[in-house]
């Protein structure tokens, strides 16, 4: 089973073709091809905590370090640990 993205799992309707792209614009961990593939997902869609205007609490978020309290408390990053399992988890990108 392919391992799912941020936007599919909280639904913010951000990603390409979302629901909400005309009101708050296309999520940058949607179209992030520089990580695509990390922890197993579709462009920043697995690694979006580490990725600046993500969308969190109805509100776009800033970088990594203004936002990583937030971030590392959320459910969904917790799932993706869970699914990539501690040796596979990247919390930030490499470059």
């Amino acid at each position: 089973m392919e391992k799912q993205n941020c936007w599919e799992v909280l639904k913010c309707g951000r990603e390409q073709g979302g629901q909400k792209v005309d009101e708050l614009g296309i999520c940058q961990a949607a179209v992030d091809i520089n990580n695509n593939n990390v922890n197993s997902g579709r462009n920043g869609g697995r690694i979006c905590w580490s990725i600046s205007g993500t969308l969190c609490g109805g509100e776009a978020q800033g970088t990594f370090a203004e936002k990583k309290l937030s971030c590392l408390s959320c459910e969904f990053i917790k799932k993706v640990v869970a699914e990539e399992g501690p040796e596979k988890f990247t919390l930030l990108p490499s470059s």
